[in-house]
């Protein structure tokens, strides 16, 4: 009795998964710009409270609306989008290109995405500090007595008047600060969405949706709040006030040490959660939903 071979299975090679292309790198200044413009009010609130007398939020803002109207909410608006469109891109950006040279995958330890976001916050720090005392001094300048106020037209004249009349250094004023609080932001605020998310992710109850992304986004605003408060108060004193020797962090600490106590590194605390709690959910969703965006574009092509 013969036996036939039996043919050789003729199986078409198993295709590779393409590599998936990293996002555009605008994608989280894009992101937070339209998050800071909703929630500016919110944002002005919490910086006159930290750099001026006023009592409580409810009363900054009766007062922002008393003197200057419903406008007024949006006072230094652009110095917010000149902020965001230089510290938030870079911050962004830095995060994702610190994971990638650490080897981060969303699964990795909280402590290694910790490091990605001290690295990115380093980075971000710095660049975005020009942004950050233009957006400051805008957003206080109605906060102060007439003849205390800076009167800037928009970002751009407060950029070139203060290196015409304070000097290049101005753009550097409250650096230490803003580098040490943009460290505690991105190590506590990127760096916990997503290990957060990934969490979330593990149970049963979440998928990779928009319930998953508010929750996670949530948590994570809630723990950069509270981490940033301190840095956040000096770097609003220092950076809103002009004179020799006021740019001093050292004399800025003993000085509200001796008024306030020890407890003025929270003050704000309330108003700052409610800007960053609503700020962070919205840069995350909006973020999630360009990251779909730039997918279905890509596969549409």
């Amino acid at each position: 009795m013969s036996t036939q071979a039996a043919a050789p299975s003729s199986l078409p090679p198993v295709a590779s998964k393409p590599k998936k292309q990293p996002y555009p790198f605008y994608l989280g200044g894009v992101a937070a710009t339209i998050a800071a413009s909703i929630t500016h009010p919110l944002d002005l609130t919490k910086v006159r409270l930290q750099a001026s007398g006023d009592k409580g939020m409810v009363d900054s803002i009766k007062k922002t609306v008393r003197t200057a109207g419903v406008r007024g909410l949006f006072d230094g608006i652009s110095g917010t989008w000149m902020r965001q469109m230089s510290y938030s891109l870079c911050r962004f950006w830095a995060y994702d290109e610190s994971k990638r040279i650490l080897g981060a995958t969303p699964q990795s330890p909280a402590w290694v995405l910790a490091t990605a976001g001290v690295m990115a916050g380093s980075i971000a720090g710095v660049v975005g500090n020009p942004g950050e005392v233009v957006m400051v001094r805008l957003q206080g300048d109605f906060a102060k007595p007439p003849e205390k106020r800076f009167n800037y037209k928009h970002c751009f004249d407060a950029l070139f008047r203060m290196v015409r009349e304070e000097g290049p250094s101005s753009l550097l004023r409250g650096v230490g600060p803003n580098v040490f609080r943009s460290i505690l932001m991105n190590s506590s605020q990127l760096a916990s969405y997503d290990f957060f998310k990934a969490e979330l992710l593990k149970t049963k109850y979440f998928d990779d949706n928009i319930g998953c992304h508010f929750t996670a986004s949530f948590a994570a605003g809630t723990v950069a709040t509270t981490v940033c408060s301190p840095a956040d108060v000096l770097k609003s004193r220092i950076m809103n006030a002009s004179g020799p020797g006021s740019s001093s962090t050292i004399g800025v600490i003993r000085s509200s040490l001796a008024t306030e106590g020890p407890m003025f590194m929270f003050k704000g605390w309330l108003p700052a959660w409610s800007r960053l709690q609503p700020t962070t959910i919205l840069i995350f969703l909006t973020l999630e939903q360009l990251k779909q965006l730039v997918d279905w574009k890509r596969g549409s092509l």
